[in-house]
C-alpha cells in the first residue's frame, strides 16, 4: 500500500508564494507519476501539475509561469513551488501518484489566498 503526505500549506496574500511538498511511502514502484491536483469549494477536482519518474511534466494552463513541480525520486517526493499566488488558486491541494492506471490519494492540505 501506498501513504501520501502533503505539508506546506497555509493562508497567502495574492502575489505571494508557497511551497507544498508530499512525501509516498510503502511499496512504489517506477515508473510513475507524481502530481498535484486541487479542489475548490463547489467545483470539480482539477490537474494542477504532473511530473513522472523519467522527467516529463504537464501543467495547467491557469498555472503555466508561476507553478514549478519537481520530485526527488530517490525519497519519493514531490513538491510544487506556487509563486504569483492568485485568490482564485484557493482550493484544497491533493497529492497523487499513477501507476499503471492506478492512483493514490494524499489526504490533502488548504492553500488560502487572500485579497
Amino acid at each position: 500500500q501506498v501513504q501520501l503526505v502533503e505539508s506546506g500549506g497555509g493562508l497567502v496574500q495574492a502575489g505571494g508564494s508557497l511551497r507544498l511538498s508530499c512525501a509516498a511511502s510503502g511499496i512504489i514502484f517506477s515508473p510513475n507519476t507524481m502530481g498535484w491536483y486541487r479542489q475548490a469549494p463547489g467545483k470539480q477536482r482539477e490537474l494542477v501539475a504532473t511530473r513522472s519518474s523519467g522527467g516529463s511534466t504537464t501543467y495547467a494552463d491557469s498555472v503555466k509561469g508561476r507553478f514549478t513541480i519537481s520530485r526527488d525520486n530517490a525519497k519519493n517526493t514531490v513538491y510544487l513551488q506556487m509563486n504569483s499566488l492568485k485568490p482564485e488558486d484557493t482550493a484544497v491541494y491533493y497529492c497523487n501518484l499513477e501507476r499503471r492506471g492506478r492512483n493514490y490519494w494524499g489526504q490533502g492540505t488548504q492553500v488560502t489566498v487572500s485579497s
